[in-house]
């Protein structure tokens, strides 16, 4: 499948020799779309976000602090990537016919113009995510910043390529940021406790637990069954004495400049590789537990267990 967003030939032309010196063979062709997405949340953090808010509830925004101001425009810089992100990743996996034709091999090394456009705006969005978390430690915290360093680091090695079919169902993990965005707002305009803030803490519980517990964890045991498979791989010989036959790759970097689909060799995969992938993906999973658990406690401690009790006691009484 082409990518929707076609690159500029100079511009493929001076990131080339960058590229293959750190060999991400596809980046050249989604390097417009690394800055597209750069740019344009810097554009949503700095211009949008403030414009808007001082428009639209100005005596709130007006209220705040320096502090709350950069960080309710970051939680909407959050909201605008996660649903553009979300929609791009979900089109491409229902649209995307040679993706869904990928086997293991293809899962690990295969390649799309279309997949590489997602991985383009999300290694986009981690850049921006990585300088505004370094820049601003203080208040989105070291968390934050690991998770930054590892989203971004795996999603660029999906330019070798690698991964990147992996990098489109991990993508799903933002099914669950508009809702916790939402539930950040809540507070923001004194709405904590409300029945929105309820009902969105029920939504939130469960896209995260769903895309991030659940999806996220199914699909890195998918990807290290792959990883293993391809670390143990050798062409042998079955019961019957013939050659078990070699599995096939969609595509690589060679069909990315007319937008075509070629097969490809089984691809390199170095030991620093596995360690880097291996280890920014468990990093990245372990964070998404300890979040759940911080946001179950979070919103536990804004709907409280006796109030809770109360309700059910007047409903029982009848008032």
């Amino acid at each position: 499948m082409r990518d929707p967003i076609p690159p500029p030939s100079y511009l493929v032309q001076l990131t080339k020799p960058f590229a293959e010196k750190l060999t991400l063979q596809t980046l050249p062709w989604h390097f417009h779309e690394v800055l597209l997405g750069f740019f344009g949340y810097h554009l949503v953090l700095y211009i949008l976000s403030p414009t808007l808010s001082k428009l639209i509830c100005p005596n709130v925004y007006r209220g705040f602090n320096r502090r709350t101001q950069i960080n309710w425009d970051i939680h909407w810089v959050s909201m605008v990537q996660a649903l553009f992100i979300n929609s791009a990743a979900l089109y491409v996996i229902f649209a995307d016919p040679q993706r869904k034709e990928m086997d293991w091999k293809g899962r690990l090394w295969g390649y799309t113009p279309a997949m590489g456009m997602v991985q383009g705006f999300a290694a986009g969005y981690f850049v921006w995510d990585l300088q505004i978390s370094a820049q601003y430690i203080a208040i989105s915290g070291p968390s934050a910043l690991i998770h930054a360093i590892g989203a971004l680091a795996v999603t660029c090695i999906g330019f070798r390529p690698f991964g990147n079919y992996y990098g489109l169902s991990f993508v799903l993990y933002e099914l669950s940021t508009p809702f916790l965005n939402i539930h950040w707002f809540c507070d923001k305009l004194n709405m904590t406790g409300s029945k929105i803030q309820l009902y969105n803490g029920i939504a939130l519980i469960a896209t995260f637990f769903g895309c991030r517990i659940v999806w996220g964890t199914y699909q890195s045991i998918l990807i290290y069954s792959d990883i293993y498979k391809a670390l143990t791989y050798s062409p042998q010989l079955d019961m019957l004495g013939a050659i078990v036959e070699e599995p096939t790759c969609i595509a690589n970097a060679s069909g990315v400049g007319a937008g075509g689909i070629a097969s490809c060799e089984l691809g390199e995969l170095p030991t620093w590789l596995v360690y880097v992938y291996l280890i920014g993906n468990t990093a990245l999973t372990l964070l998404n537990f300890y979040w759940f658990s911080q946001m179950v406690k979070a919103v536990k401690k804004r709907f409280p267990a006796e109030e809770g009790k109360q309700s059910a006691t007047q409903v029982k009484k009848g008032q």
